[in-house]
């Protein structure tokens, strides 16, 4: 559902990079709907083979070492949507995305939400849900955060944060409150070099 959120902030004519595209489908509708020159880098095989066969421009690769090969400043978008918290290095991908976009695109799985806690809390063993799937032993996610962490993270690395969005399970935007932590799905943030 972020996904429809993170199309809504592209704007038309621009060039984005979509790290960790999976199977394309937001490179191809932008491209188709919005005029957006699009590229894409995806880690798994299953996932480029998709996008080509759609006619995409995606190559396959490791965001925690191939970004680096990008030049500063090459799209005016990077979007990194579900996938900051499966990086192995995701401070250095996020330093990375901020120097070859203008701006960053960056969504991820609020680990404070008040469902995460109840799990955790009343089992005693790490939350499964729609957007976490996975059992402890085979999950990529490595790094999980919640929207705090991240907007104290960005705050701490003097990252801009030029706005942020927080979604409910249904995806829509949530306003802010004092326990906005607690009712937070996910999270959409727009982060930029200062």
């Amino acid at each position: 559902k972020d996904l429809i959120k993170i199309s809504n902030l592209i704007e038309e004519n621009e060039k984005v990079l979509d790290v960790g595209c999976g199977d394309g489908n937001l490179i191809n509708y932008l491209s188709k709907n919005k005029n957006v020159e699009c590229r894409g880098i995806e880690i798994t095989l299953s996932g480029v083979g998709s996008c080509l066969a759609k006619g995409l421009s995606v190559i396959q690769g490791d965001a925690n070492y191939d970004l680096e090969d990008y030049p500063d400043n090459s799209f005016s978008t990077v979007i990194l949507s579900q996938t900051i918290q499966a990086m192995i290095y995701p401070e250095r991908v996020i330093e990375n995305l901020i120097r070859i976009g203008k701006r960053a695109i960056i969504s991820f799985p609020n680990f404070g939400y008040w469902k995460v806690r109840r799990e955790f809390l009343i089992s005693g063993r790490m939350p499964k849900n729609k957007i976490l799937p996975y059992e402890w032993y085979n999950t990529p996610n490595i790094h999980l955060c919640s929207y705090k962490d991240f907007y104290d993270f960005c705050n701490l690395k003097k990252i801009n944060i030029k706005n942020f969005f927080l979604l409910n399970e249904e995806g829509d935007v949530i306003s802010n409150n004092f326990l906005i932590n607690l009712f937070t799905y996910q999270v959409i943030f727009c982060v930029s070099k200062r």
